[in-house]
């Protein structure tokens, strides 16, 4: 690999994405596997994955190295997309207004409310009987 990449880190959920960004013909490498191997369960998370960079109108001009852990599929896309945004912002300071117009460099922060004790979930509660 070669020394010339941009480092970000996305997180959502509790999946972390670690993110190199390198110019490249667009392949994009998840875990060591390609991206289409690792989420060959849904094509519209592989969309969701591409999103800034058509956005940006720049497809197939980077390649992508992303180490993902935690989470499900779904927080380890969005993680990834959020660290992708994130290196091209850190590469070129002229795409940031334009990748945050597309709502791409905001951090979702909501993680899931933990169990409280008396209760049967975060919030819900046994039914109240008056009488």
């Amino acid at each position: 690999m070669a020394d010339n990449y941009f480092y970000a880190l996305g997180r959502r959920k509790s999946a972390t994405a670690r993110v190199r960004l390198q110019s490249g013909k667009g392949t994009i490498m998840v875990n060591e596997k390609p991206a289409e191997e690792y989420f060959a369960d849904s094509k519209y998370l592989l969309n969701k994955l591409s999103q800034p960079f058509t956005v940006l109108g720049q497809e197939n001009k980077y390649a992508i190295s992303a180490h993902v852990s935690g989470g499900g599929h779904d927080g380890q896309i969005e993680a990834i997309r959020l660290g992708i945004a994130k290196a091209l912002a850190t590469m070129n300071e002229d795409l940031k207004s334009t990748l945050k117009r597309a709502d791409l460099l905001g951090r979702d922060s909501r993680e899931k409310e933990r169990k409280k004790f008396g209760l049967k979930g975060a919030r819900k509660q046994r039914q109240f009987t008056k009488r």
